[in-house]
């Protein structure tokens, strides 16, 4: 698929949000990926989903993970088409964690995938609860990568859409001086 196909689902599905947004990293910005409205299409699942599958095919995976919750569906689709077991880590007191009894073990070749990437912070949080448990972390998958490449795991990483977004610490961010109300869409409170 080319840059202009995937930027048109977003558009399509009203994915692609413009205003000013505070994302989870805590930063602001005026544009906002709601992967979770291009998502909830099966065939763009597919499709977006299936540009990292094609990527790691040929990867020894054992296990697919994602962080709870915008990267659920992006590790389940992406384990579907590669066969895989896929569980995901989810927030507890703040911090990401594995429950309902998922386990990873030694050894274990796991990729990790999310939905939107912006500084990778719940990415490296996953790669860190992969690696506490003995596993070794085969790559990275991501939807939107909206750091433009500039965010690096140390391990091959690929995004179906790379893009390079404006982000605003709070303090300096242009929208709040204009008294523009800021919107926090995501799933972290």
């Amino acid at each position: 698929m080319t840059k202009e196909e995937i930027i048109s689902i977003f558009e399509q599905t009203d994915a692609l949000l413009t205003g000013h947004f505070l994302l989870t990293s805590g930063n602001h910005s005026n544009k906002y990926f709601q992967c979770a409205k291009v998502l909830q299409y099966p065939e763009y699942a597919e499709k977006l989903c299936g540009i990292i599958a094609g990527y790691f095919k040929d990867y020894e995976i054992d296990t697919v993970i994602a962080p709870a919750i915008g990267g659920i569906v992006v590790g389940q689709e992406v384990a579907r088409q590669l066969n895989k077991k896929s569980i995901f880590a989810e927030r507890m007191e703040g911090k990401l964690t594995l429950r309902r009894g998922f386990e990873i073990s030694q050894g274990e070749k796991v990729l990790v995938c999310e939905d939107v990437v912006t500084t990778g912070g719940s990415v490296f949080e996953v790669i860190d609860i992969v690696r506490q448990n003995g596993g070794k972390v085969v790559g990275v998958g991501m939807i939107v990568d909206r750091s433009n490449g500039k965010v690096d795991f140390g391990v091959p990483q690929v995004s179906t859409y790379q893009t390079e977004v404006i982000v605003y610490k709070p303090e300096d961010c242009p929208l709040c001086k204009e008294g523009m109300p800021v919107v926090k869409p995501g799933s972290r409170k």
